[in-house]
């Protein structure tokens, strides 16, 4: 029998992502008058996305999430289509010297945002088909590292290390609550850490970014000048901040604060109670989630609702330990809040997916 969606995982995620709203205005306003004249120039293209999002959000949440699990091969090689298009010169768009987008218009669109939703259905229809074979690593295991493994090799060709870290972490994570053997993810872990000193090697500027985070100040204008800038806006924030609309940082210190470093900007004019709120926010959706996930009908449900919640509970700490400088830049946003419409969009259309589960948890 179907139920309302959970409306405190509603009224949470839409809070949160009109303060983002909000907060994307106060850290662009003068950046976007300045190259732009036009002071609503994000926060414009930042509301349609929000707008679409939520549309997309009502219609998924009435939509049967057992689709998904129909659909899920088709949903993976649409993405992976989409995957190989972007990287193609004269097709993919060039942003911030990664060819990650599909340019229309002034407006552009990541596909890497489509494989993070695409990989966790298609891992948890996976997971439901081949729980007997999960004991075994070569059996079981090894066939969906090998899918996730091809997207992250085609996301780093654009290149897009973030997106890509944590595409095979929400999938690791997928697996270790499915039950595979705990030794595995240590010996993985080795290996990942091999990979990650290769593609240090291969480009020299993410060992820059790792010099800068050990010590910033080595080279405050070059490549720790983000983490710098981020940590002064930080610090004074006291426990109210300067108010809104007040950040120093802002000023052409901390560059395009309304994407990775928003939460800067948020810390600067509000304080620890912006950071507290903030932070119960998310704290909150991630509870309903995993509420949701564990109360699901099914396996897959229960899957599918966990991987999306872990997902994006993940890349919120990745960026928050960014931005207070505990590791390298990574180039992600945070959930709901930095101004990126293909991110908002397709965060929103997961939500709306873990609210249809919720309508039939037990």
């Amino acid at each position: 029998m179907k139920k309302q969606v959970d409306l405190v995982l509603l009224f949470s995620v839409i809070t949160i992502s009109i303060f983002g709203i909000i907060m994307i205005f106060s850290a662009s306003y003068i950046w976007a008058t300045y190259k732009f004249n036009d002071a609503f120039h994000f926060v414009k293209h930042q509301t349609l996305f929000f707008v679409i999002g939520i549309i997309l959000l009502y219609l998924v949440s009435k939509i049967d999430y057992r689709v998904y699990f129909e659909k899920a091969n088709f949903i993976l090689i649409a993405c992976l289509i989409l995957l190989i298009l972007v990287i193609i010169p004269g097709i993919g768009t060039v942003r911030n010297g990664s060819r990650s987008w599909f340019g229309i218009g002034s407006f552009g669109i990541q596909p890497s945002e489509f494989a993070k939703i695409s990989l966790i259905i298609f891992t948890s229809k996976y997971l439901c088909k081949n729980e007997k074979y999960l004991k075994n690593i070569k059996k079981g295991v090894l066939p969906i590292l090998s899918i996730v493994l091809f997207v992250f090799g085609l996301i780093m060709l654009q290149p897009d290390f973030g997106t890509g870290v944590i595409i095979v972490i929400s999938i690791i994570g997928l697996l270790f609550i499915a039950g595979v053997n705990f030794k595995f993810f240590m010996k993985t872990a080795m290996i990942g850490l091999l990979g990650i000193i290769g593609l240090i090697a291969m480009a020299p500027y993410r060992l820059k970014r790792i010099l800068s985070f050990l010590n910033p100040w080595s080279d405050p204008l070059g490549s720790g000048f983000q983490i710098i800038q981020s940590l002064y806006a930080i610090g004074p924030g006291g426990l109210f901040g300067y108010g809104f609309l007040n950040s120093r940082q802002k000023h052409f210190y901390l560059p395009e604060p309304q994407t990775d470093f928003i939460f800067s900007i948020i810390s600067e004019e509000f304080g620890f109670m912006g950071i507290l709120i903030v932070s119960s926010l998310f704290l909150l959706i991630i509870a309903k989630g995993f509420q949701i996930a564990r109360k699901a009908n099914d396996n897959f449900a229960k899957y599918l609702a966990f991987g999306i919640i872990f997902q994006i509970a993940f890349q919120a700490v990745l960026n928050l330990m960014v931005v207070v400088g505990l590791i390298p830049v990574t180039g992600v946003t945070l959930p709901f809040l930095s101004y990126g419409g293909s991110s908002l969009m397709i965060t929103l259309l997961e939500i709306g997916i873990v609210l249809n589960i919720s309508r039939y948890e037990k």
